[in-house]
């Protein structure tokens, strides 16, 4: 199932620059490794902010909530989720 996911992060300014920059190279980590399963599909930044817009392809509402809760900025993000589903209209095969 596919799934459009808006996370703007919002890092504490008290938090030490040493713990925010361990906290942001774990999650590049955890999140190149979803992109490498195909699981994170898209990741784009919004410009001008520290968020991003991205496309999950997971089995369900349950492994999404597993991987954005396994996030290590998850504690400082704003989530929004949507459910995608094919367009009637679309004339693309697949859903990438």
């Amino acid at each position: 199932m596919l799934y459009h996911v808006l996370m703007d992060v919002k890092i504490p300014r008290d938090l030490p620059a040493e713990v925010a920059a361990e906290i942001i190279a774990r999650e590049r980590a955890y999140s190149q490794a979803l992109q490498r399963s195909g699981k994170w599909r898209h990741i784009w930044r919004i410009a001008g902010q520290y968020a991003n817009c991205s496309i999950f392809d997971v089995r369900d509402n349950a492994e999404l909530h597993e991987i954005l809760s396994g996030l290590p900025l998850f504690p400082f993000m704003n989530i929004e989720v949507t459910p995608l589903l094919r367009h009637p209209s679309a004339i693309r095969e697949d859903d990438s």
